[in-house]
């Protein structure tokens, strides 16, 4: 079945739903999307509300892939993920990575109103909890400009005693070369990847050593894959914040990469409040499992977890907005 053309109609279920963040992250102090139940089980679309409605038709695509195809087949069982740090006091950090059980921590920083010692002394925490052999990377979700991206990398990589990777320090393509040019730490493409016409061109002009490819914001779990092949730098499978039904693609497309060198950024149910499945996607001992389809959403889970009749409003009809631009020619 072709994903791009299925009728919303012809969907077994549409479900909104709301779920409360631990802790604000990306800004975000709710997750919200929409369950879609097709012929071949569950998919999730819920494109960030600053994504415009263009940007989201690749959203729309994965949710309709998991809804109506099969994955492809993986080449490993189980997945090494990171714990995800939000920008919180530093002790709380600590404890974020002491009650994970994984051994790598990603650490957002740079977040509006706090100071660069701010960050420097949750980098420092995230080491203490982790010990001498634990890896850290830090997110910066593109929020400096060159100068400043070098300076903090190098403050941050001291803090860490030795950085894994620096994601999206900068905007650009241009910015995020300039930066590699000048630091010692890798530089990872994130932003500009998932949210560029062209995703392929982070290789091609030397921006970055590490790509973060996510099949949501890709359009899909085969998609993603292709853009992973074709970009030929070492990949981190991330998550977009789905709830577990969405995830489940994730967790699929880093089971099918040829090729894994890092833990992936895919222990991100743990930064919400609740989930819309009874057994969440929670890492154990670091991993979580590769599934070959999304798990089935829990009836009274989702019930709870369903807003307001705006709300719900909001989302359906930019769902139909979106699938109109996708079933375009």
């Amino acid at each position: 079945m072709d994903s791009a053309t299925i009728d919303l109609a012809e969907l077994d279920a549409v479900r909104v739903y709301a779920l409360p963040m631990r802790n604000k992250f990306r800004g975000v102090t709710v997750r919200r999307g929409v369950l879609l139940s097709g012929p071949a089980g569950w998919g999730e679309f819920c494109p960030f509300e600053d994504y415009d409605d263009a940007q989201s038709v690749p959203w729309l695509r994965a949710a309709l892939e998991a809804c109506t195809e099969e994955w492809p087949e993986p080449v490993r069982d189980r997945i090494p993920v990171n714990c995800t740090v939000p920008a919180v006091p530093a002790e709380k950090a600590a404890a974020i990575v002491a009650a994970s059980g994984c051994r790598t921590a990603k650490v957002k920083i740079a977040e509006p109103g706090q100071s660069p010692g701010d960050d420097v002394e949750r980098v420092a925490a995230v080491r203490d909890a982790l010990g001498p052999d634990g890896a850290i990377r830090v997110d910066a979700n593109a929020a400096w400009d060159v100068d400043t991206a070098v300076t903090r990398i190098r403050e941050l990589d001291k803090a860490a005693e030795g950085l894994e990777y620096a994601e999206q320090p900068c905007p650009t393509i241009d910015e995020l070369a300039a930066v590699r040019r000048r630091v010692n730490v890798r530089i990872a493409a994130d932003e500009s990847i998932r949210r560029a016409d062209d995703p392929l061109r982070v290789a091609v002009a030397g921006a970055a050593d590490v790509a973060i490819i996510k099949a949501t914001p890709l359009g899909g779990v085969r998609r993603a894959l292709r853009v992973a092949e074709a970009c030929g730098l070492p990949c981190v499978v991330s998550s977009a914040v789905e709830s577990s039904v969405g995830l489940a693609a994730q967790l699929a497309l880093a089971g099918s990469l040829p090729e894994l060198p890092f833990a992936c950024g895919l222990g991100t149910v743990a930064l919400l409040d609740g989930d819309v499945v009874a057994d969440s996607l929670l890492p154990v001992d670091g991993h979580l499992p590769v599934l070959r389809r999304p798990p089935e959403p829990d009836p009274a889970l989702v019930a709870a977890a369903t807003p307001t009749a705006d709300v719900q409003r909001y989302w359906l009809d930019r769902l139909r907005r979106v699938h109109d631009l996708l079933a375009r020619p």
